[in-house]
C-alpha cells in the first residue's frame, strides 16, 4: 500500500515537470522563429535603405541578377530545407515519406494560386494591377505584391525553427539558421525592389524606404503565426514543411523566373546568361548554407 502511494504521488510531479518542459520548448520555438523572421525582416529593411543611395533605376541586367539569385535560393530552400526533412520527418513517426511531401506540396501550390488570384497586387514595371478589381493606390498594389513573396518565406523560416525548438535537435537548428540566412541575403534586392520604384514615381525618400520596410513584416507576422499553428498539430509537421516548399516553388516558377527574364539574350558570352548563372549561384550558395551549418 504504501509503495503504491507511493508511486501515485510521484504520477502528478511527473505530469507537472513534462508539461513544464513542453512549455520552455514551445516558449523556445516562439522565440527562436520570432528572431529568424526579425533577421530576415531587417534584411528587407537593409534593402530598402537603398532610396537614399541610388537615385537612378536598375539596369536590367542587374534586375536578371538580382531576381534569378533569389530564384536559386528559394528553388534550394524548397527542396534542402523544406521537402527533405519533410520526408525524414514523416519516416520517422512511420509515415510513406513521399506522401505528407507530395501532398503538402501540392497544397501549398494551390494556397498561393488562390491568394494569388484574390489579392489586389501589382509588379514593379506593369501597368495592370492583377487580383480582384480594387482601388487600391500603386505603391499598395506594389507592396501587396512584395508581401505575397513573403508570406511563405516567412512561413518556412518560423516552422524549421519550431521544429528545432521542439525537438531540441542541433541539425535542423542549424537548417533553421541557414534558411534564415539564405532568405535574408536574398530580401536585400526584394527591399529595394519594391522602395526604389515608389521614388522613381514621385514619393519621398523616407517614405518609399518605410513602404518597402513594410513589405518584409509578413515574415515575421506569418513566420510566429504558423509556429502557433504546428504547435495544435505537431504530428502534421511534415504536411506543414512540404505546404511552405509548394508556396515557394510557386513564386519562383510564378513570379521571380519570369520577371527576371532569363531568356533575354542582351550581350554576349557570360553577360548573355547572367539571369540564368545567378540562379545556379543562388541554388549553390543555399545548398553550401544548408550542408554547412545544417
Amino acid at each position: 500500500m504504501h509503495a503504491s502511494g507511493s508511486v501515485d504521488r510521484t504520477r502528478p510531479v511527473a505530469y507537472l515537470l513534462a508539461m513544464l518542459k513542453w512549455l520552455i520548448r514551445v516558449q523556445q520555438a516562439l522565440l527562436w522563429a520570432a528572431c529568424g523572421t526579425l533577421f530576415t525582416f531587417l534584411m528587407t529593411t537593409l534593402g530598402a535603405s537603398a532610396v537614399f543611395l541610388f537615385r537612378k533605376r536598375r539596369s536590367a541586367m542587374a534586375q536578371r541578377v538580382l531576381l534569378g539569385f533569389a530564384s536559386g535560393v528559394m528553388i534550394a530552400a524548397s527542396v534542402w530545407s523544406l521537402l527533405i526533412p519533410a520526408i525524414e520527418k514523416a519516416e520517422e513517426s512511420g509515415q510513406v515519406g513521399w506522401v505528407p511531401a507530395a501532398g503538402g506540396f501540392v497544397l501549398g501550390v494551390v494556397f498561393l494560386m488562390v491568394l494569388h488570384a484574390i489579392l489586389p497586387h501589382m509588379h514593379p514595371g506593369a501597368r495592370d494591377a492583377e487580383g480582384l478589381p480594387s482601388k487600391w493606390g500603386r505603391p499598395a498594389l506594389l507592396l501587396s505584391a512584395v508581401t505575397l513573396h513573403n508570406i511563405p518565406e516567412g512561413m518556412s523560416v518560423g516552422l524549421l525553427f519550431a521544429m528545432a525548438g521542439l525537438t531540441g535537435d542541433a541539425a535542423t537548428f542549424g537548417m533553421a539558421v541557414a534558411l534564415a540566412i539564405g532568405i535574408g541575403i536574398q530580401n536585400v534586392p526584394e527591399g529595394a525592389a519594391v522602395a526604389l520604384p515608389l521614388m522613381q514615381e514621385g514619393m519621398s525618400a523616407p517614405r518609399a524606404f518605410a513602404m518597402g520596410a513594410l513589405s518584409g513584416l509578413a515574415e515575421p507576422v506569418f513566420g510566429v503565426l504558423v509556429v502557433l499553428f504546428a504547435l495544435a498539430i505537431v504530428p502534421f509537421m511534415p504536411w506543414l514543411l512540404a505546404f511552405s516548399a509548394g508556396a515557394m516553388m510557386y513564386v519562383v516558377v510564378e513570379e521571380l523566373i519570369p520577371e527576371a527574364h532569363l531568356g533575354d539574350r542582351e550581350g554576349s558570352g557570360v553577360a548573355a546568361s547572367a539571369g540564368t548563372l545567378a540562379v545556379m549561384g543562388g541554388f549553390l550558395v543555399m545548398m553550401i548554407l544548408d550542408v554547412a551549418l545544417g
